[in-house]
């Protein structure tokens, strides 16, 4: 199925104020999603070129909607704040499947699948991009070890 095209345009490249501050491109064209966490959108496409998937549009508080754009995008696309990027949107629709050796940590402990299946959509992609969104294995491990223990708590995954 093609995704719906929701930009193709220059935006210009900002930064939120102080230290640690995001930078990101407003896009208020986009309006907020309801049915997502915050108003979020998800989409995929490019920013300068660079292939983006999996991506929230983020709300910026006055019902505007922002995309962040990472230091490595920015490395690669050897562009920063005040510079003008091209953004190519499309809403990403793409179906979501709990990874094959999560589910099957899952199925050691009895009734822990049904437990997590329960969980609403969201809920479920933010746990599984939490954990494998760690740079190393063993911290994949701890956080798949976290999730079991509060699923066996019956605590929220997010």
């Amino acid at each position: 199925m093609m995704s719906k095209l929701l930009t193709d345009k220059d935006y210009l490249l900002e930064r939120f104020a102080g230290k640690g501050g995001w930078t990101y491109v407003r896009i208020p064209e986009i309006p907020q999603d309801k049915g997502m966490p915050f108003g979020w959108v998800k989409v995929k496409g490019t920013i300068d070129a660079y292939a983006i998937n999996n991506y929230n549009l983020m709300p910026m508080g006055n019902g505007g909607l922002f995309l962040p754009v990472k230091a490595e995008i920015r490395k690669k696309i050897k562009k920063e704040e005040g510079d003008y990027v091209r953004v190519t949107l499309y809403r990403d629709n793409s179906v979501f499947e709990i990874p094959e050796d999560f589910t099957s940590r899952l199925e050691e402990y009895p009734g822990l699948y049904t437990i997590f299946k329960k969980h609403r959509n969201w809920e479920q992609k933010m746990c599984i991009n939490w954990i494998y969104s760690a740079k190393r294995p063993e911290t994949v491990n701890e956080r798949i070890l976290k999730t079991i223990g509060r699923l066996q708590r019956r605590e929220k995954i997010v």
